[in-house]
């Protein structure tokens, strides 16, 4: 059907618009099949190509039939045309009569605009085509990674308000949930599955200290951050945690900020949601390794903590707590001067 409709159009048109149609779709398909590296794709491509240098070659051949007519036939039909018409009688006061070659002029002009229009409006139809992609809603299932909720912004704590400069839970979660923290755990084919945070205070406190958190779960690795606003130093801390049960503990600096590192478990907690409501006995979970670094270079106190940890127990390097932590603590305020 296509092809007939295409038959009844005149020479002017129909060329012009199978040229436009060959050129568009075969540079789109090399073009795909560049990117994608596909080899069926790029031989259909130089078909479209070559059937369309094809088109462009016959167009050529008509232009310069048509500009350079055969003497021999221009000759027999002037004589002919001159024998079947009677001559007309010049009369006075006429001008002159306009030459033979206006109407072969005008029907010359009138098939390129029929073409130039032909082009114009095809090449409208394929640039819609190419850019709608581009505008339009995708239709896949790819597994998106997870964003961190806006949610309510509900009332911060008392802590908050009585804390110079204090980040949030929020501002915790859109630091850590980069597009890179995949690679930086040395998981980069992996997206995030969730990313949640909270305001919370720090335990045993009676809420007066602020303790904002985020955590970002993988596949393989779950990233906990949260920025504790206390009066302990680094240095103190250290000092605490030779009395724990921490394990590998390296002092370092990092960002100029006094920091270290240690290794800990994390703990189990089974809750039974059945009609006793009694939950098991709290457990060992897997071993977590947790960077600490001061909220300032002078160490006046408070400290960011950097935990990760997974199910089976493995760990990244260490390398990729010190690059998580360069990534976060720029978006941190230090703690001001008291």
């Amino acid at each position: 059907m296509l092809g007939f409709l295409l038959r009844l159009l005149p020479f002017w048109v129909r060329e012009p618009l199978l040229i436009a149609v060959g050129s568009v779709l075969g540079v789109r398909i090399m073009y795909l099949a560049v990117r994608d590296h596909d080899r069926v794709a790029a031989g259909l491509g130089v078909v479209f190509l070559v059937f369309t240098a094809i088109r462009v070659y016959a167009v050529i051949r008509a232009l310069r039939a048509r500009r350079n007519p055969s003497p021999t036939a221009s000759a027999d039909g002037a004589a002919v045309d001159a024998a079947a018409q009677p001559q007309p009688q010049p009369q006075a006061g006429t001008g002159p009569r306009p030459g033979p070659d206006t109407p072969k002029k005008e029907e010359e002009h009138n098939a390129w605009g029929q073409a130039f229009a032909a082009v114009a409006v095809f090449g409208a139809l394929a640039a819609a085509l190419w850019l709608a992609p581009r505008f339009t809603p995708s239709d896949d299932n790819t597994t998106r990674p997870a964003s961190c909720s806006g949610g309510t912004h509900e009332e911060l704590p008392k802590a908050y308000k009585d804390t110079p400069r204090p980040v949030t839970g929020e501002e915790l979660c859109k630091a850590l949930n980069r597009p890179e923290l995949a690679k930086l755990l040395g998981t980069p084919e992996e997206t995030a599955t969730t990313a949640s945070s909270s305001n919370n205070t720090a335990p045993l406190t009676d809420g007066k200290v602020a303790e904002p958190e985020a955590e970002v779960t993988f596949d393989t690795y779950t990233v906990n951050v949260s920025a504790t606003y206390n009066k302990l130093s680094i240095d103190q801390y250290v000092k605490l945690m030779k009395f724990g049960d921490e394990k590998d503990i390296k002092t370092l600096t990092v960002l100029g900020r006094p920091a270290v590192l240690a290794s800990d478990h994390t703990m189990r907690l089974e809750i039974n949601l059945g009609s006793g409501g009694s939950g098991g006995p709290v457990e060992e979970g897997p071993l977590a390794r947790t960077l600490s670094v001061a909220l300032d270079r002078n160490d006046r106190g408070g400290y960011c903590e950097i935990t990760v940890w997974s199910t089976s127990g493995a760990l990244p390097n260490d390398s990729a707590l010190l690059d998580i932590a360069e990534k976060v603590l720029p978006r941190i305020p230090e703690r001001p001067v008291r």
